[in-house]
């Protein structure tokens, strides 16, 4: 039988495992969120200080940039908002994805996979799943990211003027991106939860999950009812709800672009997203459903991903917490 000692050890036991996994969440999410969140966090210290300052030195460039380009698209607020929110990030996708691609087919250069996180197994990828794959990512895109991006005009310009001559300020561009990363990371958690469920999986979200080693164009490889309700949704809640300028669209929708072909790509690049977290996810298929691991440590989602060796070695490279003093 337990003895009251006994049961006091243990109860110490799992309060210190909990709060062993809340500081590895943590550190994780603190790296991750580098980029956006730690900058507005820190909005009133010198580093901000510092970034505004320069940004107000530069702001006479890139608004003359920006009036320059306002001008040669004739003012065209169609010409305009397609130009930021869908060539910018077209030309981005495919920029970075041919770079992958060449990585996957030819196994060179060797400075891109050195750094692949299936060193020692990865095969060259067969040219006709990939010609396939390369199909449906160009429907999703003209089809349907196309349209739902063509959409979004009419509802900014209730809320304002989207591809107005003046650009958002420095620290209002800033919350906004904390913003978008927030409500992306919620929508995106409770979709793909449910298009999991096995009533939707298997006609939906099955198509993407084909891939159980992903490389980078499958980022968008899905069923198109999958596309706009995982893909698009929750990268649009944002600037729809914020009525942004179509600069800042332009600058989220590339992030994510960024991102998403990053962690699927199966390599682990300096300064970059690490892949491990969503390969896991396609690896197991009922773990690590969100982008950033907020809403996978708050539901438990993650707790296998935690107990890999995979997840050791990330978080030995990551910065350590400082310790509580006895």
């Amino acid at each position: 039988m337990k003895t009251k000692e006994d049961a006091k050890c243990s109860a110490a036991s799992k309060l210190q495992k909990q709060e062993w996994k809340f500081q590895d969440s943590m550190k994780i999410t603190a790296f991750l969120l580098i980029p956006g969140l730690l900058l507005y966090v820190a909005f009133g210290n010198s580093v901000t200080w510092y970034l505004q300052t320069f940004w107000k030195a530069s702001s006479f460039f890139w608004q003359t940039q920006w009036e320059n380009l306002h001008h040669r698209l004739g003012g065209n607020e169609w010409a305009i908002f397609t130009f930021g929110t869908a060539i910018v990030p077209l030309f981005i996708f495919w920029g970075l994805n041919g770079i992958f691609l060449v990585a996957d087919t030819t196994q060179k250069p060797s400075f891109i996979t050195q750094y692949s996180i299936r060193l020692g197994k990865k095969d060259l990828i067969d040219r006709a799943k990939l010609f396939n794959v390369i199909r449906t990512v160009l429907f999703n895109q003209f089809f349907i990211t196309l349209p739902m991006l063509m959409l979004m005009l009419p509802i900014l310009k209730r809320r304002g003027d989207p591809c107005s001559l003046s650009l958002p300020t420095f620290h209002w561009f800033l919350l906004e991106l904390a913003v978008y990363v927030i409500l992306q990371e919620i929508s995106f958690y409770y979709i793909h939860r449910l298009i999991h469920h096995p009533l939707l999986f298997k006609h939906i979200h099955k198509k993407h999950h084909e891939w159980t080693a992903p490389v980078s164009i499958v980022s968008i490889y899905a069923h198109p009812v999958d596309h706009i309700i995982s893909n698009m949704v929750p990268l649009q809640i944002g600037p729809v709800l914020l009525g942004s300028h179509v600069t800042s669209i332009m600058a989220w929708l590339s992030l994510a672009v960024l991102n998403s072909t990053v962690v699927h790509s199966g390599y682990h690049l300096p300064f970059l997203p690490p892949p491990e977290f969503h390969d896991y996810h396609h690896l197991t298929f009922n773990h690590c459903y969100g982008n950033l691991g907020i809403m996978d440590h708050l539901h438990g989602t993650d707790t296998s991903f935690k107990q890999t060796k995979v997840y050791m070695n990330i978080s030995k490279s990551l910065p350590e917490l400082p310790k509580k003093s006895e």
